[in-house]
């Protein structure tokens, strides 16, 4: 399976326009074409991983961005994803970034993205996931509508979540995508404040709330982050989202992309960065999904051993294709044996000192 992704599929969907390409994969998944690629193992080994009262039979997930309608859910659950986030939603539907807006740089295996939000709404949304049975956990990352400025964002975050809430197992609200003009504004601490204190009153404790933040904070910023999220009892943290920083590529045509995202291995150190900070500064109680260069199992047992509890990725399966889940599984399971790890729990923050 992997020699035929590698050698065959892999080549022809890089010959396509990146986005085109996701197109036809995501139309692939919901037609059943990935249907060899399914797997069964569900915990791979690895046994289930309980945070914020939801109980994930693996920890490796699919960030957000990459399902964004909610219309492959189930079809990336049986690919062995111990969950799948989507979206992200915006309260009233939008059209995004003018195209061409994603680009790959194979050489560093990584993606510069300015979608910009491009979906169908909250409504829409919430509308299919009433129709469906879903067969895995089931996060929605949900952010601000562009043309609403951040003085009325709390009102729209608001919006979105009373839609969503009901359908989430998790709701993720994203506050650091570089792709809406001044969102990571948000995560100033006198407007993340208002944000999360408004957000947690109508969470009421129904469902769990994370906080996306960006690789591109300072240690400073990020301890600010923790202690309003420890404030008002926030679930979780994602780190990290994409960075702006171009540092260190090698790929020749990175000027001639411009603004946007930058995801995969370039972001490893940073996402790292982030998690240990966030560890460290919550003395390991505020549970962490780890995001940025998850590329094998090895990336992923360094994001845990940072201080994560679970990890996600997107660029890693768009060059890993549809075994990458399972892939990262098992060699994760290998890794937690061969270190004396008997779980994940007990890996988690194991490379971090806290005193």
């Amino acid at each position: 399976m992997a020699f035929l992704w590698e050698k065959i599929i892999r080549p022809v969907m890089f010959g396509v326009d990146a986005e085109a390409a996701h197109e036809l994969g995501m139309k692939a998944l919901r037609s059943g074409l990935a249907a060899p690629y399914r797997s069964d193992a569900g915990s791979f080994g690895i046994g289930p991983i309980r945070r914020f009262g939801l109980e994930f039979p693996n920890p490796i997930g699919i960030a957000a961005g990459f399902d964004k309608n909610a219309v492959a859910v189930n079809q990336l659950g049986s690919l062995g994803f111990g969950f799948v986030e989507i979206g992200t939603v915006t309260h009233q539907p939008q059209s995004g970034n003018p195209k061409p807006r994603i680009f790959r740089l194979p050489d560093d295996q990584a993606l510069i993205n300015r979608l910009g939000f491009n979906n169908q709404g909250a409504e829409a949304v919430a509308a299919r996931l009433a129709k469906l049975d879903r067969n895995c956990i089931t996060g929605i990352n949900i952010g601000k509508n562009k043309d609403v400025p951040n003085e009325e964002a709390t009102a729209n975050y608001l919006a979105s979540f009373n839609l969503l809430a009901g359908y989430a197992d998790y709701v993720a609200i994203n506050i650091s995508s570089p792709n809406t003009p001044n969102l990571r504004e948000l995560q100033r601490s006198e407007n993340l404040d208002e944000l999360l204190g408004a957000l947690s009153n109508a969470a009421n404790g129904r469902v769990p709330l994370l906080v996306k933040i960006a690789p591109d904070l300072s240690e400073g910023e990020i301890e600010a982050a923790v202690d309003i999220c420890l404030k008002y009892r926030i679930d979780g943290i994602i780190a990290t989202n994409t960075t702006i920083s171009r540092d260190g590529l090698r790929s020749a045509n990175v000027e001639s992309i411009g603004a946007g995202g930058l995801s995969g291995q370039p972001l490893r150190k940073k996402a790292k960065f982030v998690i240990e900070t966030i560890y460290r500064c919550s003395k390991g109680t505020l549970p962490i999904i780890g995001v940025g260069g998850i590329l094998t199992g090895d990336d992923a047992f360094e994001k845990i051993a940072a201080g994560a509890s679970l990890v996600q990725a997107y660029t890693g399966f768009i060059y890993g294709g549809p075994t990458f889940a399972r892939d990262v599984n098992i060699r994760l399971a290998e890794i937690l044996k061969e270190r004396g790890f008997s779980s994940v729990d007990e890996a988690v923050g194991s490379g971090v000192s806290t005193d």
